[in-house]
């Protein structure tokens, strides 16, 4: 029996909301899984879906994924033709209306089969050559299709979160630009000055940077309206998105000046440290471009100086998205080490290059000592720099006991989902149920939810429950009642226990599949 006294906080356990001001205060009505954790199959009844190992798989959460990067070419296709959106003719690029000369309706591209494939072709990977530069191809999506995403950013959260939850995740962290432009006008009024401590107080003064976050969070307050109107969540019936959390993480653009890098980096730090919405910082935009080479170690030690005035902020950063040739030898030495150490990252997303690393072996005893995880983007990092298969440090880091989460990065660009992700690590290296579900299982320890995890912290053993629900068989329908107290205190752990409990359902729809890669 659970005490009276834990009933209500119990109920926040089978439906987490998503992260917005109405959801914090909306409990759900039962502690027993939500059927809706796996959504059904759109099959009838009477013709069910044949099961599918990969797709029914728990895969934990997405950490590594870009908004606008993450949704279908077709949504925003669609999105484009809604908002009366033109396209050049000979970039195939988003722009305003009207459409003049050398330019096409977005709508051209709903009726005309011949326009939309082009339109996918040059807005995703879609049929992209082998022998292509996948690298510029990739990075110059974001410039043709970036008219679109901005308006509608409430909506395209909903699909993708939509997205993600039948794929049986169980939480999102995704990033977005906050409160850009007044960033930007806030950096460009005050300049740079490399005093760090001196610029800091002068983005504080007069209440200036305190203005953009205002700015974000009211942003924010709409994007969660519009989610929940896009997501029907407050509805009879609503979405499977409404019942996955998810969590900002600010972007920062590399490629900026001095003084909107800093800039987008209090903001988003200042963020994390006022609003649970917001989670982390990571700097976007292509590691090799000429002025993120150039800062790179400046931008480390932004990032240094600032964890000592917003210590509750977290770190994520692209690191090591390289490869010979892209760079000279000289850039593959440091910058996964420069992240971890001077940047104080917690997790690194890609980290290809970790090979080349001056001391490299060191370099992942000080990642696996401080658990510092590696966001791997199998399709991502094929596409953009040819690297796979053995070429991977995939199975490096993981023989070195360096935590690894499988990531999407930008599945709408990819055209691929996280289910794709699980597929390739099973099949290229051999992984079976044990090792994939380890990697769901870090994908949520390595989180930046809040809270304690149900696993213990050593975890080259396994994954062994610790603290109060280590008695309890993990995901039970009716935990103990001094395991059910620690539940409802631990965002982190609360979706945990909702993926534990997904792992008994797939298991016992899938009894004796053991080396799914091998089939």
């Amino acid at each position: 029996m659970i005490p009276s006294h834990l009933i209500g906080a119990l109920s926040a356990l089978a439906l987490l909301a998503p992260a917005s001001a109405s959801a914090y205060a909306a409990p759900a009505p039962a502690l027993a899984p939500a059927p809706a954790l796996v959504p059904a199959p759109a099959a009838p009844a009477a013709a069910p879906r044949p099961k599918d190992f990969f797709a029914d798989l728990p895969k934990g959460g997405d950490l590594h994924n870009h908004l606008s990067g993450a949704v279908t070419t077709e949504f925003l296709i669609q999105l484009a033709a809604e908002d009366g959106l033109c396209i050049t003719t000979d970039t195939t690029t988003a722009v305003p209306p009207p459409c003049g000369s050398g330019t096409r309706p977005a709508a051209d591209a709903v009726t005309d089969a011949a326009f939309r494939r082009q339109v996918i072709q040059a807005w995703s990977m879609q049929d992209f050559p082998a022998d292509g530069n996948g690298h510029d191809h990739f990075f110059a999506t974001f410039e043709k299709f970036g008219e679109v995403p901005w308006r509608h950013p409430g909506r395209i959260l909903a699909e993708v979160a939509n997205t993600a939850a039948r794929q049986n995740q169980f939480y999102l962290e995704t990033m977005i630009t906050p409160a850009s432009g007044q960033a930007r006008a806030l950096a460009d009024r005050v300049g740079y000055d490399a005093d760090l401590d001196r610029m800091h107080d002068e983005l504080l003064a007069d209440g200036g940077l305190d203005a953009v976050v205002r700015q974000a969070r009211t942003d924010a307050d709409t994007t969660d309206t519009e989610f929940r109107a896009a997501a029907h969540c407050d509805t009879p019936r609503p979405d499977a998105a409404c019942s996955l959390p998810y969590r900002w993480i600010s972007q920062v653009a590399r490629l900026g000046t001095p003084e909107r890098v800093f800039t987008q980096m209090a903001l988003g730090m200042r963020l994390a440290s006022q609003d649970p919405r917001f989670v982390a910082v990571n700097l976007v935009q292509p590691e090799d471009g000429e002025v993120a080479l150039r800062d790179y170690r400046l931008h480390m030690r932004m990032l240094n100086y600032l964890k000592t005035q917003y210590p509750k902020a977290h770190i994520t950063l692209h690191a090591g998205e390289l490869v010979t040739g892209l760079v000279k030898p000289e850039d593959l030495t440091f910058h996964i080490r420069e992240a971890a150490q001077t940047g104080r990252a917690e997790r690194i997303g890609h980290g290809v290059s970790v090979l080349h690393e001056d001391r490299w072996e060191s370099l992942m005893r000080y990642m696996a000592d401080r658990r510092i995880a590696v966001e791997v983007p199998f399709h991502s990092n094929e596409q953009i720099l040819r690297v796979s298969g053995d070429a991977h440090p995939f199975a490096t880091y993981r023989r070195h006991g360096v935590p690894v989460v499988l990531a999407t990065d930008d599945p709408g660009v990819s055209r691929i989902e996280i289910t794709d992700e699980y597929r390739r690590a099973a099949q290229m290296y051999g992984l079976g149920y044990p090792e994939l579900r380890d990697l769901a299982r870090a994908s949520l320890e390595h989180s930046f939810l809040p809270g304690r995890s149900i696993w213990n912290r050593d975890l080259r053993g396994g994954y062994r429950p610790a603290g109060p629900c280590a008695g309890e068989r993990q995901g039970a329908e009716h935990p103990g009642a001094r395991c059910a107290g620690f539940l409802a205190g631990s965002p982190k752990a609360q979706v945990e226990w909702r993926q534990e409990a997904a792992f008994h359902r797939f298991e016992a729809a899938h009894p004796r599949t053991t080396r799914p890669g091998s089939h």
